[in-house]
């Protein structure tokens, strides 16, 4: 819990010495893309496995379409390394629907509901479940989002449940323990450029984000901390590094840190 406070306090002091985007990394904000807005994102993230001592790589290519002001849906792909060959492990669908908006000049305020449904082939190997990549399952909850000026708090709140990833025994997931909370706190704020002129500026954000798990049955607990530094390139290109590790970590999980590089494109009035 000090960890977690500190972790809080030092994200306070850096956004108060900064000027941000609503466009985190590890979590999505209750604002959605513009409508006929297509998306091509791929994260790639490289983890210290604790147990095999390597170091493995995830991809997970995923398309992005804003249906409309209050609905867009992902279409993820994941990829892994874990048996020492790249292959392909699962996939999920996310859908986000906008259900409040306060707008303002210089501000607003969104909330909106979600659901993520993943299915994936891999081995369970931990306790925590982790539907982007290594369980299959669903997820479902809330988010909100608030702008003011340059400043962007986000956080969140839903409930997840795993399946078995197949009926074989290294596959299934313990009984008692398919179910847990997650819940997110980020805040970014823009760091360049100092004067804002036209759409092809880059620019530069910097944000923390707070990502955690408590299993309903056990009470076990992850906080997570992951700074993240982002560049945004013509308005439609993006690219983001971060670094995640364990403020707290009584959830086991064989890969706990690690980096992160996400690449992004978007395509406008693309539908």
């Amino acid at each position: 819990m000090k960890k977690l406070l500190l972790c809080l306090f030092l994200s306070l002091v850096f956004i108060n010495h900064l000027s941000a985007q609503e466009l985190f990394t590890y979590t999505e904000p209750a604002s959605n893309m513009a409508k006929g807005t297509l998306g091509f994102r791929v994260n790639s993230t490289l983890m210290k496995d604790e147990v095999e001592l390597r170091n493995n790589l995830h991809i997970l290519p995923e398309v992005m379409l804003g249906i409309s002001k209050k609905w867009m849906i992902h279409l993820e792909g994941f990829l892994s390394d874990r048996n020492n060959t790249l292959i392909a492990e699962g996939g999920a669908l996310y859908v986000k629907y906008r259900f409040f908006s306060v707008d303002d000049v210089h501000s607003h305020f969104r909330m909106a509901s979600f659901g993520r449904l993943s299915f994936n082939n891999s081995d369970i190997h931990q306790d925590a479940i982790d539907l982007n990549g290594h369980n299959s399952g669903y997820e479902f909850g809330f988010v909100a989002t608030k702008l003011q000026h340059k400043v962007a708090l986000s956080t969140s709140l839903a409930l997840a449940h795993a399946f078995d990833n197949k009926n074989e025994i290294n596959y299934r997931f313990p009984n008692n323990n398919r179910d847990a909370i997650n819940y997110t706190f980020s805040i970014g704020k823009l760091l360049l450029p100092k004067t804002y002129k036209d759409y092809n500026q880059t620019n530069m954000n910097g944000m923390v984000e707070m990502l955690c798990q408590t299993n309903i049955n056990t009470g076990k607990t992850y906080v997570d901390a992951a700074p993240v530094l982002q560049f945004i390139f013509l308005s439609k290109m993006r690219a983001d590094i971060s670094y995640r590790f364990p403020l707290s970590n009584d959830l086991y999980r064989t890969a706990s840190k690690g980096f992160l590089l996400r690449l992004e494109y978007n395509v406008f009035n693309a539908l």
